[in-house]
């Protein structure tokens, strides 16, 4: 199988020397069952690569099963990874497979392995060791044959030094190492990504697929993108919905992005000349006044809806009626685009927990 047509089997769109040369490493270490940690920012697409490495592995035939360790809860992630007994805790009142024994066979997905607390990392290192581990409340060794796949968007070597991370556990999981680059460094992938997910939009909506005119395909492969490849579909499939004319111009885009030439430009290429140090001072300085700006705005919908009445709805400044359902939606995207779609900082910014975030995502089709 050639890279081309690994690449459209498992849907990796791209056609950077950044990304073939990923998909030549991803070809060669598949098929074995050492163990891979894969780099990169939130939004690069980690998880595309690990289904695309399962999918070409022995393996494939048998379950890839995904765990956002972020998204639960450091009280129930044990429960959830190794399973229980009956009665061994308060809510246990069935017996339960953990996600390692449906997993067996096959591969389990470990994402933002980083924020997997201590205690349940000893464990984790010891099945890794081992292939085998007990069930809370169990009395019985269980043995499994999974491979592990882990992501994660931060610098574990850092996390390791902080003592938030066991040194142990890093070496055995990063047998091989995948970095994803961020859209940023491959710009010339932009185009193809924008057109896939327009394609998909168009198909899934059963409309014409529409057209994006130059500057605005310009305007996409300029921007910075902070949320990746996550961030780029939901612009696109936002901007197809809100063309009236089945035309995607400058306009919309700028608007989605929230880009003034009056404002501080903190997401497109700053003025070449510029030294890293002042570019980033910039970049903070500038997305500190948005997000004061935005927390004005969203004290002053609270205070209308208050003072409304009836709690449906708000009118904004520019006669534009929205429900909160709306509302709510917008101030996700708004909190994500923020934390460049680092989700446990966003529920911060939103003041809701990590989990409520999660379900909001699911309930509005954020991905």
């Amino acid at each position: 199988m050639t890279v081309e047509e690994f690449k459209k089997k498992f849907g990796i769109i791209g056609r950077s020397k950044q990304i073939n040369d990923l998909v030549d490493i991803v070809m060669q270490v598949a098929k074995s069952d050492i163990s891979i940690l894969v780099y990169g920012e939130s939004g690069v697409g980690k998880e595309v690569f690990a289904r695309a490495i399962h999918g070409y592995s022995h393996r494939s035939n048998k379950p890839l099963v995904s765990v956002n360790c972020g998204a639960i809860p450091e009280g129930i992630l044990e429960s959830e990874l190794f399973g229980h007994k009956k009665g061994a805790f308060t809510g246990a009142i069935d017996n339960r497979k953990g996600y390692f024994e449906i997993a067996d066979g096959g591969t389990l997905f470990l994402d933002e392995i980083a924020e997997m607390p201590l205690t349940t990392q000893v464990k984790l290192l010891r099945v890794l060791e081992t292939k085998e581990f007990m069930r809370i409340g169990g009395e019985t060794v269980t043995r499994v044959d999974v491979r592990i796949i882990a992501a994660t968007n931060k610098d574990l070597q850092k996390e390791v030094d902080a003592k938030h991370f066991r040194q142990d556990l890093y070496f055995r999981l990063k047998a091989v190492t995948l970095t994803i680059p961020p859209l940023r460094q491959r710009r010339e992938d932009i185009p193809e990504l924008a057109y896939n997910f327009l394609e998909q939009y168009s198909h899934t909506n059963r409309i014409e697929m529409p057209r994006i005119t130059r500057e605005a395909l310009e305007l996409l492969v300029n921007y910075n993108w902070p949320g990746n490849i996550r961030e780029l579909k939901n612009t696109v499939e936002s901007a197809a919905a809100l063309s009236k004319s089945g035309v995607i111009d400058e306009s919309i885009l700028k608007t989605l992005l929230n880009i003034n030439e009056e404002k501080f430009p903190r997401n497109l290429p700053v003025a070449l000349g510029k030294k890293p140090e002042s570019l980033d001072l910039e970049m903070i300085l500038g997305a500190l006044i948005e997000i004061k700006k935005d927390l004005v705005e969203l004290k002053n919908l609270a205070y209308q809806a208050s003072s409304g009445g009836n709690g449906v709805s708000l009118q904004s400044q520019t006669n534009e009626i929205k429900t909160m359902k709306e509302l709510e939606r917008d101030a996700i995207l708004n909190a994500l685009n923020k934390s460049k779609w680092n989700k446990k900082k966003a529920s911060r910014m939103l003041a809701i927990s990590e989990r409520t975030l999660y379900r909001k995502l699911k309930e509005y089709g954020i991905q």
